[in-house]
């Protein structure tokens, strides 16, 4: 619902000058639009709004790119309210958007009542990962292993721990042609001591939500997860290479601010 709200206050505030979702307000609830005012004039929303925006840009450029040599997999992993499905442009091209069983109902009540028409190229592959693996999951929704995919998985790393994020790029990694776009956050000695402050509140606030942060990674120790993984090849973005890629005027005063990585990889 965050970032779902962060989307939303960029189409009004920033006119969505970096990333364009015109179902952003309608999919929130009424309390979610009423919070939105107060969001869009607090200016420490600013940065995680203009990094969510970005996220989902540099992902839609990359899942393009793969769409343009003939990828027809999309795989959305943690869906949540994310809207991409809603606004596929890609002929021949099949979404699956992959949640936690109850997450993904709640997602589906919404856009029922939004009236909001789901796509015949949208299908719905509720996972409870402690039941069944990610395979089995898109296996039993028509997934097809033996064909390559392009893996959107945002917003999602920090909450799992080392080996199901590990699990998850095996699978990508062992279909011939795949991408996937995901994002990382570094541990927090790594920030400056104002900044650590602030990330630790929030983190403590997101636990006592019931979901706290498992995984922190170096950057040296990221890359050699993907090396491990024997990947192609692959880049890891840093915030303030995305501000000077996609913030135009807007990255005023935050190019050179540490935060989180985004990292497409590619399998061989």
């Amino acid at each position: 619902m965050g970032a779902a709200m962060h989307r939303a206050v960029h189409q009004t505030l920033e006119g969505g000058a970096i990333f364009t979702d015109p179902y952003a307000l309608q999919i929130l609830d009424e309390q979610a639009r009423a919070n939105l005012p107060t969001m869009a004039a607090d200016p420490a929303h600013r940065p995680m709004r203009l990094f969510i925006a970005a996220r989902s840009r540099f992902s839609e450029e990359a899942m393009a790119a793969c769409v343009a040599r003939g990828v027809r997999q999309v795989v959305i992993l943690g869906a949540g309210l994310d809207t991409f499905a809603l606004r596929n442009p890609h002929a021949g091209v099949t979404v699956y958007e992959i949640d936690y069983p109850a997450t993904q109902a709640w997602k589906r009540e919404r856009l029922a009542q939004t009236g909001v028409a789901l796509p015949p190229t949208l299908t719905f592959a509720p996972i409870d990962f402690e039941k069944q693996s990610l395979g089995e999951g898109l296996s039993a929704s028509g997934f097809r292993a033996d064909e390559p995919a392009f893996f959107q998985w945002l917003g999602v790393t920090p909450y799992l721990t080392r080996e199901a994020i590990v699990t998850t790029l095996d699978f990508v990694a062992s279909m011939a042609g795949s991408e996937v776009v995901f994002e990382y956050a570094e541990p927090f000695e790594n920030y400056p001591p104002a900044m650590r402050a602030n990330l630790i509140a929030i983190a403590e606030s997101a636990a006592a939500r019931g979901e706290p942060w498992l995984s922190l990674f170096d950057p040296s120790d990221m890359a050699a997860l993907l090396q491990e993984r024997h990947f192609a090849r692959f880049e890891d973005v840093t915030r303030a290479e995305l501000a000077a890629r996609y913030y135009g005027d807007l990255g005023e005063g935050l190019r050179s601010s540490p935060g989180p990585h985004l990292v497409r990889a590619v399998s061989r």
